[in-house]
């Protein structure tokens, strides 16, 4: 049975990065940290567009106030527009704020 054990363990070690490369979403989707809180979508949108054609641009708001939490999501329509646009936005300075850009995690969840 020890040995069965050790079989199993070693499955569930290797998982997280199994599951790592599964739960990324979309390479054309993109999270945008660390925006000002006046940072619009047309603001976001205009600052992405010369990378290609973009689908989709949210800025993430409050449910009660209407304010912007401070990040939101870039959706390319290519993925490689979407890896030009993290290599060079990243670290960037926008609307006076250096933002964060990673590709988008899929939830897991959650409330």
């Amino acid at each position: 049975m020890q040995g069965l054990g050790a079989r199993i363990a070693r499955r569930s070690r290797a998982s997280p990065l199994a599951g790592g490369i599964l739960s990324r979403g979309s390479c054309t989707k993109l999270f945008v940290g660390g925006l000002s809180y006046d940072t619009n979508e047309p603001v976001l949108k205009d600052a992405f567009r010369q990378f290609g054609d973009i689908i989709e641009v949210k800025v993430i708001c409050d449910h009660v106030s209407g304010k912007s939490k401070g990040y939101g999501f870039v959706q390319f329509q290519s993925e490689a527009a979407a890896s030009t646009a993290l290599n060079e936005m990243d670290g960037k300075s926008l609307d006076g704020r250096d933002i964060r850009v990673h590709y988008a995690q899929k939830r897991n969840g959650g409330l």
